[in-house]
């Protein structure tokens, strides 16, 4: 039987790994993921890491080590993620090169302390670029305000970017826009334009989550049953609906003449990259996001349970463009319920940063904690 997952390149996407975890590197399951199951790219965020370097030991050796040479917190945070950054992008590189720069990319994303800083950003973007001195790294910066200056300013310094934690079509137009601008500018300078990447990283299902508990205190506040119908009817309907209106707009951005321009000097398009594609509510199928936002151009990024799923069950066809008015329509019914994109999207975005510099922290925290073991440890030997 075909594997779904590999299907999908038939299609026009890619899938990436949403996951960087050292023991799965030196066990060969990264590989065979690889191998096996068509996986093109990988993504991680501070999350990942807390819950990778948190868990077991497959760090232990490594932060002894550091630990040893007296380095600091910070130091060791850098020192191991660089390392597996590293192994990662070389683990791709063949990919990378296949494609033509296509895929075969790994992300290394900027502290989500400077998500308001932009010189803080553009400084730590560069110093990590030079630091994993990799063709095939991608630097994450959120699309913040303060940080669509800072993806312009990084990008026109030849250096890759993964725009991260879009959730409103306005933000996706601005950081369409800061590529364009930055390939232009490159493009005047006479720079090679081909050599450059980035994906616009739009966040689907934490949308869902927030608007179906939005749904439920109007219905639980509501004595209409015609109205609960009404609203119980658009649970589970916005994050699809969102994702498929900005496809139609990526269409429209990278089918201008004013990037046809840059394309015929060797441009890549910025691809939308489909994330938080896990399904949150178990009442919804738990493939659902990545079922239903298949098509040419895009990148889905999968955290394992996702893969699995997807592998074992998945349904592969050419689902982005399913029911345009109907997405709109139910953007349009969510507004007239009260329930405003404006609000939502932007709520979304002020989460996902703290969120990514709460997790910051506690890996910080976790691995002060296993220093303080190991410590213990060689004392006690």
């Amino acid at each position: 039987m075909a594997n779904p997952l590999t299907q999908l390149h038939s299609e026009g996407q890619s899938v990436w790994y949403d996951n960087i975890d050292r023991s799965q590197l030196a066990s060969g399951q990264f590989k065979k993921m690889l191998d096996e199951d068509g996986v093109l790219g990988v993504t991680a965020n501070p999350t990942i890491f807390e819950k990778s370097i948190s868990a077991g030991h497959a760090y232990d050796e490594q932060i002894s080590e550091l630990i040893k040479e007296g380095k600091s917190t910070s130091d060791i945070y850098e020192a191991v993620v660089i390392k597996d950054i590293r192994t990662v992008a070389d683990l791709l590189r063949p990919i990378y090169d296949r494609t033509e720069g296509q895929d075969g990319y790994v992300s290394l994303e900027v502290s989500p302390e400077l998500a308001n800083d932009t010189e803080g950003t553009v400084a730590e973007a560069k110093r990590f670029w030079s630091m994993v001195e990799r063709p095939n790294l991608m630097i994450k910066i959120p699309a913040t305000p303060a940080g669509i200056p800072a993806i312009y300013e990084v990008l026109r310094s030849g250096i890759n970017v993964n725009v991260t934690l879009i959730f409103s079509l306005d933000s996706y137009r601005d950081v369409a826009d800061a590529y364009i601008r930055a390939l232009e500018d490159l493009n005047g300078r006479g720079q090679d334009i081909s050599k450059i990447a980035s994906v616009a990283s739009f966040f689907v299902s934490r949308v869902d989550t927030l608007v179906d508990k939005l749904l439920e205190d109007k219905i639980k506040a509501s004595s209409d049953e015609n109205e609960k119908q009404q609203l119980k009817a658009l649970e589970g309907k916005a994050a699809i609906a969102n994702a498929r209106v900005v496809y139609q707009d990526f269409k429209r951005i990278f089918g201008t003449p004013r990037f046809a321009t840059l394309k015929n000097t060797g441009a890549h398009v910025q691809r939308p990259l489909w994330a938080s594609t896990s399904t949150k509510n178990p009442a919804y199928r738990d493939v659902l996001y990545a079922e239903e936002l298949i098509g040419p151009d895009t990148v889905d990024t999968m955290p394992l349970e996702t893969i699995v799923n997807f592998r074992d069950h998945g349904k592969v066809r050419n689902s982005i463009e399913d029911d345009i008015p109907g997405s709109k329509a139910a953007l349009d019914a969510l507004e007239k319920v009260g329930i405003h994109y404006a609000q939502v999207t932007q709520q979304l975005q002020d989460e996902g940063v703290k969120k990514f510099a709460d997790s910051f922290h506690q890996l910080f925290e976790g691995i002060e904690s296993k220093k303080n073991a190991i410590k213990e440890t060689q004392v006690g030997n």
